[in-house]
């Protein structure tokens, strides 16, 4: 086997990717922040809501509550998919590719077990991470056909999964115990069985048909070369937003107390919701696709320097909203409103953003993409001399 590559230089990397990872971080830290004030409604919002959170939960649910999820689906499907062609740019048989596909993915779950377990149970790095396994044939050799099936499948099976999101839970069921119990041990554990219950393999299927859609996008080189595809990403964008705000404004209405549907209501607007929230990723990838088109300027190379350290970056996040929330470190959750969370969460992102440009323009990668590297690839060869 020949040396394995190093990293991708910037010349030669696509900058849409990037650009929408490092977006997409954003809208990561505003849906996972709200899920540690021991809310008791809809989506592990707050039952009863003040004027101002009744807003942010309106907005969130329309444009960030299962829409950062999609997104970052498909994105990793399309990051898989350039893998696949730098290593068969290299001269490597499609076999091989699948088994470094395949042992990628295994230290995903591995990284994401390590999340969930010391931070925070509703890890999505394993679930990818478990996708990647199962489906690397599919994803590397795999016809379109076979990709647009697992897509359609996909989505469908995850919209029947996400109906399931419309189930009003008792308050003591409604919210993540492992963030409402003061004891560090105790919570671990509860962290534990929180992710194997929940969040992993369901994760797991309710976003495999958006990996698949990714390397589907990707065969197509649809961000790689934005300009070449401008006339359907912004159709994209325009219909899968829309698409998404449409569907999904019932249960925002629902989450943000506006509207008391009945429990068959509750179960197909969250349904519908699920539904919105693929649509509304698909919108976004394209999106980010159409705003690569404008040039790098300042905005664009600081979300690109972020994108480019996004599981680094992810778990940044994690690490942050775990110190100040939980009960069982400073317990800010407790007391801490929707929109006091939101905030939490732009202020994080925005410090981890400047931390990744001040990384890039030292020159130093992302310690967990360095990490999943070495553990994918093995330790570079010592050039001689």
């Amino acid at each position: 086997m020949s040396a394995p590559a190093g990293p991708t230089p910037l010349a030669d990397r696509s900058p849409a990717p990037d650009l929408a990872r490092g977006g997409m971080l954003l809208l990561i830290a505003l849906a996972n922040v709200h899920t540690y004030l021991l809310a008791d409604g809809l989506r592990s919002y707050p039952a009863a809501l003040g004027g101002v959170d009744r807003v942010v939960v309106l907005l969130q649910m329309l444009l960030v509550d299962g829409r950062a999820y999609p997104l970052f689906a498909l994105l990793f499907g399309y990051g898989v998919t350039q893998l696949a062609w730098r290593r068969a740019a290299q001269g490597r048989p499609a076999p091989e590719v699948e088994r470094i596909v395949r042992r990628r993915g295994t230290w995903m779950v591995a990284i994401g077990f390590a999340h969930a377990v010391l931070l925070f149970s509703g890890d999505i790095v394993g679930a990818y991470g478990l996708v990647a396994v199962a489906l690397a044939g599919a994803l590397v050799r795999g016809r379109d056909a076979t990709l647009q099936g697992l897509a359609a499948g996909g989505t469908a099976l995850g919209v029947l999964l996400g109906a399931l999101a419309g189930l009003r839970l008792p308050p003591e069921a409604a919210a993540l115990r492992s963030v409402a119990v003061p004891d560090a041990g105790q919570a671990l554990v509860l962290r534990l069985v929180e992710w194997l219950s929940g969040g992993f393999v369901l994760q797991a299927l309710s976003v495999f048909g958006m990996v698949a859609l990714g390397a589907w996008a990707a065969r197509r080189r649809m961000l790689d070369d934005p300009a070449a595809h401008r006339r359907l990403l912004v159709r994209v964008a325009v219909a899968g937003i829309g698409t998404g705000l449409l569907l999904g404004l019932p249960f925002a209405l629902a989450a943000a107390g506006l509207w008391a549907p009945s429990l068959g209501a509750s179960l197909a607007a969250s349904a519908v919701h699920t539904l919105g929230g693929y649509a509304a990723g698909a919108g976004y990838a394209a999106l980010f696709g159409l705003l690569a088109l404008r040039g790098p300027g300042p905005v664009g190379a600081a979300l690109a320097a972020c994108g480019r350290r996004s599981l680094s970056c992810y778990l940044a996040q994690s690490v942050a909203f775990v110190a100040l929330l939980p009960a069982w470190t400073l317990g800010l959750g407790a007391v801490a409103t929707v929109w006091q969370a939101a905030l939490l969460g732009l202020g994080t992102w925005l410090v981890v953003l400047g931390i990744a440009v001040a990384s890039e323009r030292a020159g130093y990668r992302g310690p967990a993409e360095v990490l999943l590297r070495r553990l994918t690839y093995g330790r570079p060869p010592v050039p001689p001399g």
